[in-house]
């Protein structure tokens, strides 16, 4: 039987929800689990610093945790460079502060307040003196994907037909539609987030983990053992089947 593989949807800055999460890993799993977090960190819910200090602590200790990148890691990582940045991929108009996108509440949950009147520059000011080095670090680092036997598990998605090192770095973490429509197979059963859903769906081909934590909706737990898949409730494991 192969180890099993807990992965842990998008989490949006909601602490309470990530250690419920992890609780229910670690009672399953034990505290050597492996994890696999599919991104989107931050931005939307109220505790962004705090869920990452969380996560960089346990990578700090040496659990068994694998972090990959989301599309509002990116925006986020973007947005704290010397020169800020707007990731191309948004909608003409959108930006990390937009009130859609979630950036004003990551940065209020390090005491800095957007408020109606500021500038760009001036809010980068202050976001540059509070984030810690440590948050910029983690969220550079982040990876791509994450691939073991048969299984593949990534932020948003993969472009059918193109092989994986062929993949576009910015469809990793943006692809919806050509993916999400896709009914044909892949090389490997993929598990995502990034396009939210009422509850856990299994395609067949895909697994979608995102149910919406950003939103204040459940923040999904799922282990897999091959291409087998469960949810994790209180009450344990409920299989997931297509």
């Amino acid at each position: 039987m192969s180890e099993p593989i807990y992965a842990i949807g998008d989490i949006h800055g909601q602490l309470d929800m990530l250690q419920d999460a992890l609780a229910r890993i670690e009672r399953d799993g034990g505290p050597d689990a492996k994890v696999v977090f599919i991104g989107d960190y931050t931005d939307r819910g109220a505790h962004s610093r705090d869920v990452l200090d969380l996560l960089i602590q346990g990578q700090a200790e040496g659990k068994n945790w694998t972090f990959l990148r989301g599309n509002h890691d990116q925006m986020y990582a973007m947005f704290l460079e010397d020169y800020p940045r707007n990731d191309a991929r948004l909608l003409v108009g959108y930006h990390w502060l937009h009130p859609r996108i979630g950036g004003v509440e990551t940065l209020k949950s390090y005491g800095v307040e957007v408020e109606d009147g500021d500038r760009i520059y001036q809010v980068h000011a202050q976001a540059k003196q509070v984030v810690p080095q440590a948050h910029l670090d983690f969220m550079s680092n982040l990876q791509s994907f994450h691939l073991t036997g048969d299984v593949l598990l990534v932020h948003a998605g993969i472009r059918p037909g193109i092989p994986l090192d062929q993949q576009d770095r910015d469809d990793l973490i943006w692809i919806r539609g050509e993916f999400l429509d896709h009914e044909g197979e892949y090389p490997w059963l993929i598990v995502h987030g990034h396009s939210h859903v009422p509850a856990p769906e299994h395609h067949g081909n895909r697994v979608n983990i995102d149910t919406g934590a950003g939103y204040g909706h459940a923040l999904t737990a799922v282990v897999l053992e091959g291409t087998q898949c469960w949810t994790l409730d209180a009450q344990g494991r409920k299989l997931l089947a297509p």
